[in-house]
C-alpha cells in the first residue's frame, strides 16, 4: 500500500472535507491503486502556496481509461468537455 500526496484547490478541498465530493478526477500520470492512501493537500492557486490543510482518504476504486476517437469524437470532447459522475 502506497501513500500518495497531491495538491487540491480550496473549492474542491471543501467539497471533499464536507463529504459531498467522493471522487477525484486526475490525469493518469502517477501510479495509484485500491487500498492506497491519498493525501490531498490544499493549494491556493492565487498565492501558489499550500494552506496547511490536509485530508487523508483511502482509495476504494481506480478506473483508468484513455479517451480516444472511437469512444467520443475529439471535436465533441473539445467542445463539450467531459464529466465524472459520483453515485451513492
Amino acid at each position: 500500500m502506497l501513500i500518495i500526496k497531491k495538491k487540491i484547490w480550496p473549492k474542491y478541498f471543501e467539497a471533499v472535507a464536507s463529504g459531498k465530493k467522493k471522487y477525484e478526477f486526475r490525469l493518469n500520470d502517477f501510479d495509484i491503486n485500491e487500498g492506497d492512501t491519498l493525501i490531498l493537500e490544499e493549494w491556493d492557486p492565487e498565492t501558489k502556496q499550500y494552506t496547511g490543510r490536509k485530508i487523508e482518504k483511502r482509495v476504494a476504486y481506480v478506473g483508468k481509461f484513455k479517451i480516444d476517437q472511437s469512444f467520443w469524437p475529439e471535436k465533441d470532447i473539445r467542445e463539450k468537455g467531459i464529466q465524472i459522475i459520483s453515485l451513492e
